[in-house]
């Protein structure tokens, strides 16, 4: 074991990444169990959320836990303060992108279902984390001989080609495949040869009958998986409990132009 820790997470330099993602995945369960506490009234912190004064998010520590990571990060790759900034800054990534959706829509959705996005940007973010920690270092660490050389330089290319695929799976809106697949290939490759769907940058290219495939093709996974990625959601971070804010008007646009009186007619002559 201490072989394998020695040459798979120290030699590589891999130990701050991994302190990072630990940190990243705590600090995202405590705060969903946290807030779903005070949700519900549970515990002792079904009392800190007022209807008074300024309601702080956790994404503000986040923002400052996350740049006080990069500055320490930036201070040098000396020990221990890189491993402290990669703590610091799995903190901050998990507290911010908890509440991506609020920053994304400027309101407080963190209930309703626009919220639901912040859940898959955690799950992104997991994807990237673990594919950078699981995934091999194609020209190593150490000396190669000829043969070494020929196979981590055919791994690259197979990487490199999975990459592509990947990037073909997010034009083609399946999002959700090109997150599984960063760790089963099969899938990526399966979903980045079949049709896009329809709203995405490379169904907008679709017409005539392939257009009207891809519309069934869409309707009927829709029908059959969205459930159980709203099930895990749920599962994961709780179901929303308040309905979706209305869309706040534009001033530039939405608001009527104000109404012009009519002119005041003088006296008959």
């Amino acid at each position: 074991m201490g072989q394998w820790w020695q040459e798979n997470i120290i030699e590589p330099g891999k130990l701050p990444l991994l302190l990072c993602f630990a940190a990243f995945i705590v600090t995202f369960l405590s705060t969903r169990l946290i807030t779903r506490l005070i949700r519900a009234g549970i515990g002792p912190f079904r009392n800190n959320v007022s209807s008074s004064g300024v309601h702080v998010h956790h994404a503000v520590p986040g923002i400052l836990l996350l740049i006080l990571g990069t500055i320490m990060a930036l201070r040098g790759p000396d020990s221990p303060w890189i491993e402290i900034a990669g703590v610091l800054s799995g903190i901050g990534i998990s507290l911010i992108l908890d509440e991506f959706a609020l920053i994304l829509h400027l309101q407080d959705v963190y209930w309703s279902n626009e919220g639901r996005i912040s859940v898959e940007m955690i799950g992104l973010a997991t994807a990237v984390f673990g594919f950078v920690l699981l995934g091999f270092s194609p020209l190593g660490v150490d000396e190669l001989s000829v043969d070494d050389v020929e196979l981590r330089l055919t791994l690259t290319t197979a990487a490199v080609l999975h990459f592509v695929l990947l990037v073909v799976c997010v034009l083609k809106g399946k999002y959700r495949s090109a997150l599984v697949g960063c760790f089963v290939s099969p899938v990526a490759w399966w979903a980045a040869f079949r049709l896009a769907r329809p709203g995405s940058r490379w169904g907008q290219r679709y017409r005539g009958r392939k257009l009207e495939r891809a519309k069934r093709r869409e309707a009927k996974f829709q029908a059959k998986w969205d459930p159980r990625w709203r099930w895990l959601s749920d599962a994961i971070a709780g179901a929303p409990s308040r309905p979706d804010p209305p869309p706040e008007p534009d001033p530039d646009h939405d608001q009527a132009p104000a109404a012009v009186p009519p002119p005041a007619s003088g006296p008959a002559s």
